[in-house]
């Protein structure tokens, strides 16, 4: 799986969102920086060639849809950034939110409550 550019992840939050659109439909979603029609086309076609997105053919319009599900995408982003970034620990991961005040000590609590549940 192809890393994607900022862009293309703001398309594809899109098109999971949507499940199925047209480019039109695509660009009324995008409420900030939104592209010209023909870029935002070309976007969506480099998804396609990427191999996130296919569409259905109606005439000469594309109604573009995703073949990656969200939950695949996120896994292998998290995975790649825990390897990236916290040296493949989770633990390094968890910690550097507690230092940034980004998890509560309630959150951690939840997340422990949540792990014991599974075992």
């Amino acid at each position: 799986m192809q890393k994607l550019t900022n862009k293309e992840e703001e398309i594809m939050q899109i098109l999971w969102k949507l499940k199925k659109a047209f480019v039109k439909e695509v660009m009324a979603e995008i409420t900030e920086d939104q592209p010209h029609y023909n870029t935002l086309s070309t976007i969506i076609r480099n998804l396609e060639d990427k191999g996130f997105v296919s569409h259905n053919a109606f005439g000469n319009t594309h109604q573009y849809f995703p073949k990656v599900k969200m939950e695949d995408y996120r896994k292998r982003f998290m995975n790649t950034a825990i390897d990236n970034y916290f040296n493949s620990s989770y633990k390094n991961m968890v910690s550097f939110f507690a230092e940034e005040e980004k998890i509560s000590a309630d959150e951690l609590r939840e997340i422990l409550a949540i792990i014991e549940n599974k075992k």
